[in-house]
């Protein structure tokens, strides 16, 4: 008579869906890495092109992204600052302008300029200001993107001159956006092999006979 014991059910289950889980979300990173490289593959040439009007809400269609435009900042109503590159390759605090653009409305993301301090006010309040369609940058953690009601990454606008005191904000280029969907899909079938493993070693403790006490 066999003494090996019936799998546990309810356990097994939840360790399946989770694991199937894992390998469907790395399947659709594999997905969204194809459509990233499609997307990045159109706006590779935008920069050259002519320019069109600045997307008032997000998210930033693909055949728009890196295009040149221009907005007209009312009044500067906040700033924040990021780690940035200038458009002589040097690094600093990129100076995002937080603009408001009417009564009402969303307003509009500058990023006016690179400094060496991150507390320096620019001098800047506002105007008409050329440059480059882009997104404000991306803070969001993994799991928060596969959350479809998380809202999509504002319009902002990489200027093209900066005031006085900073240094004009590097030009948009593809190699500066990441594409890491590749890598992502590779983390979820790791954890998917781990959940797996991890399991199957429980089970194995689990079979072992009782150790006699005598």
């Amino acid at each position: 008579m066999s003494d090996r014991r019936p799998l546990p059910l309810v356990p097994t289950i939840i360790v399946a869906l989770a694991v199937l889980a894992m390998i469907a979300l790395g399947m659709w990173q594999l997905e969204r890495r194809h459509e990233k490289e499609a997307m990045l593959a159109l706006a590779a040439a935008n920069p050259a092109r002519a320019a069109v009007a600045f997307p008032v809400l997000p998210p930033v269609p693909p055949e728009i992204l890196f295009r040149p435009s221009s907005v007209h900042c009312l009044r500067v109503v906040g700033w924040q600052t990021e780690a940035g590159r200038a458009a002589d390759g040097s690094t600093g605090y990129r100076h995002i302008a937080q603009c408001a653009t009417g009564a009402e409305g969303p307003g509009v993301l500058v990023a006016l300029g690179v400094g060496q301090r991150p507390d320096v006010k620019p001098q800047w309040n506002g105007g008409q200001i050329a440059g480059w369609i882009s997104e404000e940058p991306d803070h969001r953690s993994l799991l928060s993107r596969l959350d479809r009601r998380v809202s999509p990454l504002r319009p902002m606008l990489i200027a093209r001159a900066a005031p006085a005191g900073l240094k004009p904000v590097a030009p948009p280029n593809v190699a500066d956006v990441p594409n890491n969907h590749l890598a992502y899909a590779v983390q979820w079938f790791f954890f998917a092999a781990v959940a797996v493993a991890i399991y199957l070693l429980a089970l194995r403790r689990r079979a072992r006979p009782p150790a006699d006490p005598s």
